[in-house]
């Protein structure tokens, strides 16, 4: 009988400019070579049934990455994990995992919040400046943003995503920490809000100096917020 299996694992710092594509052939490699029985979908182009949970953008690095995994029989959780870990390239990291039912809704049907850390270099006499555009766009009821896609363009609001940011001094800087709403109809990229926040709020920072990781992946309904592996 198939088991399947729900990891957290990281996208650290080595990996931070691979595509999502590659990070994910990256694992199904590590799962090939440590012998995992992995369960392949049928029909004439077979793939590994693997699941992530929200694809990340190149040059975004990540704490908390969620994947699922069936495998033709089931495993020891500890055996497995040590085994997967022998053949992942560095960067990416098995930090749990634990088995769940076929019962359970696909990673993407139920995460709908992403928590962010944005590291901005900026000079001490800028800190004054970038704290006042952030408490600007914290107090503003609606902020417009032109959204391009290969689709076209469209107006959103950036506050049905992003309520609030919150900023906090570093030794070289500024770090700012975001929770991005994730729904049905679309969400918002942390280095899209950046932008707004240069352009229309007048943060005196470089985007293109920015390092954005994602800090976590959340099942949340308003009050609280799970992390997948633990509903």
């Amino acid at each position: 009988m198939s088991a399947k299996y729900r990891l957290e694992i990281t996208k650290g710092e080595e990996v931070r400019y691979v595509s999502h594509l590659d990070y994910m052939r990256s694992i199904e490699r590590a799962v090939r070579r440590s012998k995992l029985p992995a369960a392949y979908s049928e029909g004439f182009n077979p793939h590994m049934k693997i699941a992530f949970a929200s694809a990340l953008s190149v040059g975004v690095a990540s704490e908390a990455e969620y994947m699922d995994i069936e495998l033709t029989h089931e495993l020891d959780p500890a055996a497995m994990g040590e085994a997967l870990a022998r053949h992942l390239p560095p960067g990416i990291a098995v930090r749990r995992l634990r088995p769940v039912s076929a019962r359970h809704a696909a990673l993407m049907a139920v995460v709908n919040l992403a928590a962010y850390r944005i590291s901005l270099p900026l000079p001490a006499a800028a800190a004054g400046p970038a704290r006042e555009a952030v408490s600007r766009f914290n107090a503003a009821a609606a902020v417009p943003y032109i959204k391009e896609n290969p689709k076209g363009k469209r107006e959103i609001d950036v506050k049905t995503y992003v309520s609030e940011v919150s900023a906090t001094a570093t030794a070289d800087g500024m770090e700012l920490a975001l929770a991005v709403r994730i729904t049905p109809t679309g969400s918002i990229k942390p280095a899209e809000v950046l932008k707004v926040l240069v352009d229309n709020f007048a943060l005196p920072a470089d985007p293109d100096a920015a390092l954005v990781t994602r800090t976590g992946l959340f099942v949340a309904d308003g009050t609280s917020r799970i992390s997948p592996l633990d509903i």
